[in-house]
C-alpha cells in the first residue's frame, strides 16, 4: 500500500495516528512557545526550510533559530495544523502534507492583512526506533487560498 490517508476514509493505519500525534505536538509546541518540545521532534540531522526560505540543517541549527523566533511569537496569534495527506514512500518514511492556518487567540481565522492566511508544509518523516521524527521539511506559505 503506497498511500494511506484515513482523513479520506481509507483503511486505518496506526502509523498515521503516530504521525498525526507528531503534527499535533508541533501545534502544541508552537502555540505554547515550547522550544525544546518542538526541537525534540527532529532527527539530529534534519533539514528545515522556514516559510521565508531560510534553510536550517541539523537539530542544533534548528534549535538556535527556534530559540530566537518562537518566544513571544504567539502573543497575538495562534496556528492550527491538520494532516491532510500521507504518502508512505517506504513503511518507515512518509511524506506528510499539512494544512497550517493562522488564527486569532480566540481561534478565528486571522486576516491575511494581519499576518494570517495559510501555510502548506511538507514534512518528510522517518520512523526511528518506533518513533516518527521530522527529517526533511519545507514550510511554504499559500499565496491564494
Amino acid at each position: 500500500m503506497s498511500h494511506t490517508d484515513n482523513t479520506h476514509g481509507q483503511m486505518h493505519d496506526p502509523r498515521i495516528d503516530a504521525i498525526k500525534e507528531v503534527v499535533a505536538t508541533v501545534e502544541h509546541a508552537q502555540r505554547n512557545e515550547l522550544v525544546e518540545e518542538f526541537v525534540g521532534l527532529f532527527r539530529a540531522d534534519a533539514i528545515w526550510t522556514t516559510a521565508t526560505g531560510k534553510v536550517l540543517i541539523g537539530r542544533d541549527e534548528i534549535a538556535d533559530f527556534t530559540r530566537k523566533v518562537l518566544p513571544g511569537a504567539m502573543r497575538e496569534i495562534s496556528a492550527s495544523y491538520e494532516v491532510v495527506h500521507v504518502l508512505f514512500l517506504r513503511p518507515d518514511v512518509a511524506a506528510v502534507k499539512v494544512r497550517q492556518r493562522y488564527l486569532t487567540l480566540d481561534g478565528a481565522p486571522l486576516a491575511v492583512a494581519d499576518g494570517g492566511g495559510e501555510g502548506s508544509p511538507l514534512y518528510v518523516m522517518t520512523e526511528e526506533d518506533g518513533r516518527w521524527l521530522l527529517t526533511a521539511n519545507q514550510n511554504t506559505g499559500v499565496a491564494d487560498h
